[in-house]
């Protein structure tokens, strides 16, 4: 019942503050009546999705929740329903825990592009292999194992252990960053019997006396740390030189374990048609296609960064969790120090660190009124997301695409660490490519772009302005 009482209250309040925020935000002087009206119909609605229980005592949305669901625990839950793709990938994972629990060391890989329920897969698994270990059925192959999760990023790491309060199998010690995993199993002198390592792309390939790490490579040592590692590698999500991993890297890495790799290829976030889609590929790989056929999901150019922000704004009211965020063109300091995003009259801050705060930064309502970064928003879904292209992403009139200017890249921590990088240069161009590939895959509903640069905002407006002439003229 505490766990029903707590999602009832998340309920009510992704009902609540998108209301709330329309009173706070709205410039116009309000009707009482009709900000009350708005109220208590949405606090009903609430109420109606609310009598409907799953198994557990679980609240089961319907109607307008379940387009848009915005609770990034429900979206990862270990009961969510997986398709069958993804079914057949948890069960390959069975297998091969069980085929391979005499090794000494085995490596299971899971890879696909964003949007696959590569995590979704990995948090369902390791429920279920912790409820067999500790449960009561000791002729369970997962009976009495030790197994652990762990993951580089800090939103992440929240996420997961805030699920881990609604689940009895899963404790919040099951959850780590790599570093601590493997510093706390070397002082204890153990190793785990299944290690799962989710964004495994995020991990380290050199050491880090910042994050304390002192060995040469996070992945290796994981790997000796315990007998069986199932790990989610996507190398279009690397962002830094200090994790620049590469799929050559990573078969080096295993030549000598026995391995398994399962590529999820459906992708279930982007509620898109396929032009889009490889529209956003495109553009990741420097190319402008035409502009994708109108369609339910929403994509959008605009002239005016203030436009996109109202624009914004007003899907967050209407439906939740749509955020606006950039690339890493705008100065930023972890100095405690608010720092700003300027384009013409738009001018709003940057994400706030917070590292103490519950919620992951996408789901709380207080974070509209910021721009998050790529390390704000990987790993979790956006409903509209509002993408400012930042300086460093030009029109390149001679490709008709795009080109990358390193320089203008205010990301420093990102490119620190060169040494032993092979083309310092290709690779800087790659990280800022995969951020804006991350970012642009993050909505679910629409995306919304704004180009700092004069000449790449023309091309796309033009782009936008043709293809709507184009439609009405049939």
């Amino acid at each position: 019942m505490a766990a029903c009482g707590i999602r009832i209250l998340k309920g009510i309040r992704s009902f609540w503050i998108p209301c709330w925020h329309r009173l706070v935000t709205r410039r116009i002087p309000p009707d009482p009546a009709q900000e009350n009206k708005r109220l208590f119909d949405s606090l009903e609605s609430f109420l109606q999705i609310s009598s409907g229980y799953q198994q557990g005592g679980r609240v089961k949305e319907t109607g307008l929740s379940d387009h848009y669901e915005n609770d990034a625990a429900e979206k990862l839950s270990p009961e969510k329903r997986l398709s069958p793709e993804q079914q057949n990938l948890k069960n390959a994972i069975k297998a091969f825990c069980i085929t391979h629990q005499q090794d000494t060391h085995a490596v299971f890989v899971i890879e696909g592009d964003a949007g696959t329920g590569k995590s979704i897969v990995i948090n369902s698994i390791f429920n279920e292999i912790q409820a067999l270990s500790r449960g009561a059925d000791k002729n369970s192959p997962f009976w009495k194992t030790d197994n652990s999760l762990v993951v580089n990023h800090p939103e992440m790491m929240k996420l997961y252990k805030n699920i881990s309060e609604s689940y009895p199998a899963l404790k919040k010690k099951d959850f780590e960053r790599p570093t601590t995993f493997i510093n706390r199993m070397h002082k204890v002198g153990k190793t785990a019997d299944i290690l799962f390592v989710d964004e495994a792309h995020l991990l380290l390939i050199k050491s880090d006396k910042y994050n304390r790490f002192e060995q040469n490579n996070h992945l290796e040592e994981l790997i000796k740390l315990s007998r069986i590692t199932v790990l989610v590698f996507d190398e279009k999500q690397v962002l830094k030189f200090k994790s620049c991993w590469s799929k050559s890297l990573l078969n080096s890495l295993l030549k000598d374990i026995p391995c398994q790799t399962y590529h999820l290829r459906t992708q279930f976030r982007m509620q898109a048609g396929q032009d889009v889609l490889d529209w956003i590929e495109g553009f990741c790989h420097k190319t402008i296609l035409p502009m994708p056929h109108k369609q339910a999901f929403d994509f959008r150019f605009f002239a005016d960064a203030q436009d996109l922000y109202d624009a914004i704004q007003k899907e967050n009211s209407r439906h939740g969790l749509s955020r606006m965020v950039a690339t890493y063109d705008y100065p930023y300091r972890l100095d405690g120090q608010d720092h700003f995003i300027h384009e013409g009259r738009f001018t709003l801050r940057w994400d706030r660190s917070k590292p103490d705060e519950k919620l992951p930064w996408a789901e709380r309502p207080d974070t509209i009124d910021e721009v998050g970064s790529v390390y704000t928003v990987q790993g979790f879904d956006l409903n509209y997301v509002g993408l400012i292209l930042g300086p460093s992403v030009l029109y390149d009139p001679v490709t008709d695409g795009i080109r990358i200017d390193t320089n203008l890249y205010e990301d420093g921590a990102a490119f620190a660490g060169r040494d032993g990088i092979q083309d310092p240069d290709g690779t800087k161009e790659r990280i800022m490519l995969n951020a804006i590939n991350v970012l642009m895959t993050r909505a679910v509903h629409g995306l919304f772009i704004y180009a700092s640069d004069p000449a790449l905002r023309e091309r796309l407006m033009q782009a936008q302005t043709s293809s709507t002439q184009a439609r009405e003229s049939v």
